[in-house]
């Protein structure tokens, strides 16, 4: 299964993006599909996640300010960020697991200037 993150960029602070998680295959619906983030000189954390069944997680750091969604017709899975700080700024992965599997994208970076 590849994984493929788009959307990433360059914002000012307050405004918003939407990343794109998409797989190679009909897949996306078999998988949980967890974004991840991972700033300089930081670790990686989780953000937000999604169950196969539309079960949607978050890190308690966000205060409801991103959103998962996932289109299985699409075989993508979106992270709407909005009001974006420049503590945001971080390369996003996504993550898709079944069971003991789980496979990783290349990552995009989210810059939000101040």
């Amino acid at each position: 299964v590849q994984l493929v993150e788009s959307g990433g960029g360059l914002v000012q602070a307050g405004g918003s993006l939407r990343l794109s998680c998409a797989t190679s295959g009909s897949l996306i619906h078999i998988f949980k599909v967890t974004w991840y983030r991972q700033a300089p000189g930081k670790q990686r954390e989780v953000v937000a996640s999604i169950t196969t069944t539309g079960r949607e997680n978050y890190a308690g750091f966000l205060r409801g300010r991103f959103t998962v969604s996932r289109d299985n017709g699409k075989n993508t899975v979106f992270l709407q960020m909005n009001n974006l700080k420049p503590e945001d700024t971080a390369v996003y992965f996504c993550n898709a697991a079944l069971g003991t599997r789980d496979f990783w994208g290349q990552g995009t970076q989210v810059t939000v200037s101040s």
